[in-house]
């Protein structure tokens, strides 16, 4: 048995946060109450310390996910050693529909950034209660068709031959996928590291660091005290 398949064994099932996250998820939130009923008392709930593998990537088809709390990272390392991360998912967010409609893996490692508290249904339990609703379906080609906007931007990301156009790529895909507005800005969610942003951007955590100065200096972004990152109106301006 796989690391995540013994630890999805040994979890407890609970309905407590299920409801609660059920409406960050469209192909969920489109179930009656009755069906969500019959659902939430098969999800499997996990918890994560920081660091601790949620799931490798010979699972990846086999579970779906929904991130209760906490925050966790798709990571893909390289023969070198590098981490390059392909994606971070927060409070609300899901994944792993993709493998389980397709029954293949993917090349990445999720991995707890923080303590986190996640939700789990088994591709078994996917297709018997979701894959065989009409409603659920045609969400489901909404939330792919976003994805594949993600993919694209992610792409456009890595394209960048210069570190400066490369964070602000990042940071405006970051500001994409959600934040909260603060005077006139927008304050990135999740939070990110340096070290995190330099894994989404493919460059070391010190070039990141020189990048996120001089965006400072620039009046572009401004870091609270939390160490949160918010977009100034600045920034917009120069993308």
């Amino acid at each position: 048995m796989s690391g995540t398949a013994a630890s999805v064994a040994g979890s407890r099932r609970g309905e407590a946060k299920f409801k609660k996250h059920v409406k960050h998820v469209p192909f969920l939130a489109c179930l009656t109450e009755d069906e969500l009923a019959e659902l939430e008392a098969l999800v499997i709930e996990r918890k994560l310390s920081k660091g601790e593998v949620l799931l490798w990537e010979e699972d990846t088809s086999r579970y779906f996910y929904i991130v209760y709390s906490g925050k966790v990272k798709a990571v893909k390392v390289s023969s070198e050693g590098n981490e390059h991360i392909l994606a971070i998912h927060g409070k609300g967010d899901f994944f792993g529909e993709v493998g389980i409609l397709d029954g293949k893996t993917a090349p990445a490692t999720v991995i707890a950034m923080e303590p986190a508290h996640v939700g789990i249904i088994t591709t078994d339990h996917f297709e018997k209660y979701l894959l065989l609703n009409q409603k659920v379906l045609r969400e489901l080609l909404l939330v792919f068709c976003s994805r594949l906007r993600e993919s694209w931007l992610k792409l456009k990301v890595v394209n960048f031959n210069d570190a400066e156009s490369r964070v602000r790529a990042v940071l405006g895909l970051i500001a994409q996928q959600g934040g909260v507005a603060h005077e006139g800005g927008r304050i990135l969610l999740p939070k990110l590291t340096h070290r995190d942003i330099a894994g989404y951007a493919s460059l070391s955590r010190e070039t990141v660091t020189r990048q996120l100065r001089k965006l400072l200096l620039a009046n572009e972004i401004e870091i609270l005290e939390d160490r949160q990152i918010v977009l100034n109106p600045a920034f917009h301006k120069n993308r």
